[in-house]
């Protein structure tokens, strides 16, 4: 089975893939669940004979036959015949193909690259347009022939029959015109555009004739010969298919091109050579419909999807094809936007939803699709890859509907379905327990083969996720200060007026299954194995922080361990647990002392002493100044609880009696000061 992505919103509705289930909650409790509810939801999957609306409702859809065209690589064109078969216009040397049933023959060559536009004409001749030379061609009676090669035209985007007039308009490039072409080829220019192309043509039962622009989406109304009004100006960059409704109204798709192009900028035309596939391939596409009196109203707005055709069916309905999933869609007047074929190709570039010989033409690869009916074995809705983010045990699952659905299950741990993955299950006609294995993915499949008049609009499936320990990997301690860049030893003055009896304590922790944490702390003095109690029997504390008051603490070196239990997220006989332990903590709540302070000269002489230690810093002032600066103890580095000192001040200040300041730190940022006069 072919899996089918969507990565963007359900034509301008905006969901993220990921909305398509509930997603995993960042304190997960217990039983979850994959809710689809939405049309977006029940998109993204294998969608093969089934429609899916924008309002959440899947149904059986179109069934589609299918025949490759291995004669051309896009079918750009397609035209019904009489006979029950069909033309097929394409790139790839720009063959005139017929299908009969599965039967593909090459009815004529045109020489060209690509046969743009196919129409039907003069006592049922076929008119085609083609690329690059702007070549006009007839097929009639087996036989082709030129009818026209148009002045400054490379590309005959597209043909148009006009009965009022008796005549075929062609919209061409690279110089934006529609010509006007008689039956025996005589051609006359009937409007002449500012844009470089004229990309697509529709003529009113009345003869009023629609063009639509690039490298400006402007839709034009044209009257007659150099008549013509702008109806409306889309501000993007092509308008690439026009269809007239049983009422007189216009559709229109008009597109925001992306990358690529069909229509080359002035630039670059010359040395441009057309694609044999219909590009572009990315871009932002909307449908409109204009009122017979010109009033406009917007259907359908994509932002991810290109529209490259519409139609409008014997329903009254526009139908239109996309060039990036190679979908079709449709909208009623409530604006409810419904996909009613899935195809497995890039692209579909023709359609025909009138008469007795419907069809969907994909291209890359090129298949013809008739149009079957409605249903049949083929109509089948697959999810997309449900992820459960852990292995997981399913439960009951439930749907609501009308009319009678079976539905199946499977399951596996790849995101992609393999061979790994379990056979689907045997169906549910009623809601019940899921019967796949236990897994982290799971797709859901309904079938629509046994009601074609069933519709599916809810589903849900509960599940519980294997329950992980989550791992403390890192414990931190610091001062406040430390925390925000303040440390003292760097700063070279007090940090606070007293030194910082709260220890702030941090944490880090790898909880893969996401579950609501719970932590309990723990302190012993370093050398003993005992230890305490640093958060309170009945304190849920969540967060990955503590601040710890040390100021009833003996002085000394600590440890705390951290313990991270699930307990809030899982009953008893499932709580997990992981605990690690901080580094040294220093708990030094007293200043140092400075003995034996004394002058020799212009030298400051003197001892250091911490209870705990280590000196951090010894800084000398000239008292009253306030500017501070460092000395090294005699060894020459701050290491130990005592340090002794002999400072040179002689730089610093004058001759004469001068009192000095001694500040000494310890590192828990305790200081002490002291003065000494010098003579």
């Amino acid at each position: 089975m072919s899996e089918r992505r969507l990565n963007k919103g359900f034509l301008g509705y905006g969901l993220l893939a990921a909305g398509l289930l509930m997603a995993l909650p960042a304190l997960a409790v217990g039983t979850r669940r994959f809710s689809l509810e939405g049309g977006d939801d029940f998109k993204g999957g294998d969608l093969k004979g089934v429609a899916v609306d924008s309002s959440g409702r899947v149904r059986a859809g179109l069934n589609l036959g299918s025949t490759p065209v291995s004669e051309g690589s896009a079918i750009w064109s397609v035209l019904p015949q009489a006979d029950g078969s069909w033309l097929l216009g394409t790139g790839n040397d720009g063959k005139l193909l017929r299908v009969e049933g599965a039967k593909v023959s090459v009815a004529a060559e045109t020489k060209q690259l690509v046969v743009t536009s196919l129409v039907e004409a003069w006592g049922g001749a076929v008119v085609l347009g083609t690329l690059p030379e702007g070549k006009v061609m007839k097929y009639e009676r087996g036989k082709l022939s030129d009818l026209a090669t148009l002045p400054s035209t490379e590309h005959v985007w597209q043909v148009a029959f006009d009965r009022k007039n008796n005549s075929v308009l062609a919209a061409t490039g690279p110089e934006g015109r529609l010509y006007r072409i008689s039956a025996t080829g005589q051609s006359q220019v009937v409007f002449d555009a500012p844009e470089q192309h004229l990309m697509s043509v529709a003529v009113a039962a009345d003869g009023t004739v629609y063009a639509g622009a690039s490298d400006k989406a402007k839709l034009y109304k044209i009257t007659g010969p150099n008549r013509a009004t702008v109806l409306h100006d889309f501000g993007r960059t092509e308008v690439r298919s026009i269809a007239i409704g049983p009422k007189g109204e216009v559709y229109a798709v008009a597109n925001e091109i992306q990358s690529g192009g069909q229509a080359p900028s002035k630039a670059t035309r010359d040395a441009a050579t057309p694609t044999s596939k219909p590009p572009p391939t990315r871009g932002k596409g909307t449908l409109f419909r204009f009122s017979v009196d010109g009033a406009p109203e917007q259907l359908i707005d994509d932002k991810d999807e290109l529209f490259v055709t519409v139609v409008v069916g014997d329903d009254g309905r526009p139908y239109v094809g996309t060039g990036n999933e190679g979908r079709v869609y449709t909208v009623d007047d409530s604006l409810t936007v419904t996909l009613v074929a899935d195809t497995e190709e890039r692209q579909v570039t023709a359609l025909g939803f009138s008469g007795k010989s419907r069809f969907v033409a994909g291209s890359d690869p090129a298949v013809f699709h008739p149009v079957r009916g409605v249903g049949g074995a083929d109509a089948v809705w697959t999810s997309k890859v449900l992820d459960a983010g852990l292995r997981a045990q399913f439960g009951r699952m439930t749907w609501r509907s009308t009319g009678t659905l079976e539905l199946s299950t499977r399951s596996g741990n790849t995101k992609e379905p393999d061979d790994t993955w379990s056979a689907w299950s045997n169906p549910l006609a009623a809601p019940g327990k899921v019967s796949s294995p236990a897994a982290r993915f799971l797709q859901v499949r309904a079938r629509f083969n046994r009601d074609a008049a069933a519709v599916l609009t809810e589903l849900s499936v509960p599940f519980v996720t294997d329950n992980l320990r989550a791992t403390v990997t890192e414990v931190s301690s610091g001062t406040s200060s430390s925390f925000t860049g303040g440390d003292v030893a760097k700063s070279g003055a007090p940090v606070t007026a007293k030194a910082e009896t709260k220890v702030e304590l941090k944490w880090k922790v790898d909880n893969p299954d996401k579950d609501e944490l719970r932590y309990r702390l723990h302190y012993r003095l370093v050398g003993t194995t005992t230890w305490f109690e640093l958060t309170k029997p009945t304190e849920k504390l969540t967060r990955e922080n503590f601040s710890w008051d040390t100021a009833d603490l003996p002085e000394g070196e600590y440890r705390v361990r951290v313990t991270a239990s699930d307990e809030l997220a899982n009953p008893p006989d499932r709580v997990m647990r992981h605990q690690l332990e901080s580094s040294v903590i220093l708990v030094d709540n007293t200043p140092p002392r400075i003995v034996g302070l004394r002058a020799q000269g212009r030298r400051v002489l003197g001892r250091a002493i911490d209870g705990v230690g280590p000196i951090e810093r010894i800084e000398i002032s000239v008292a009253g100044s306030d500017e501070w600066f460092p000395f090294f103890p005699k060894d020459g580095i701050f290491d130990e609880q005592a340090e002794d000192f002999d400072a040179d001040v002689s730089s610093i200040t004058a001759s004469g009696p001068v009192l000095l300041s001694v500040r000494v730190y310890d590192r828990a940022n305790n200081f002490v000061v002291q003065s000494v006069s010098l003579k």
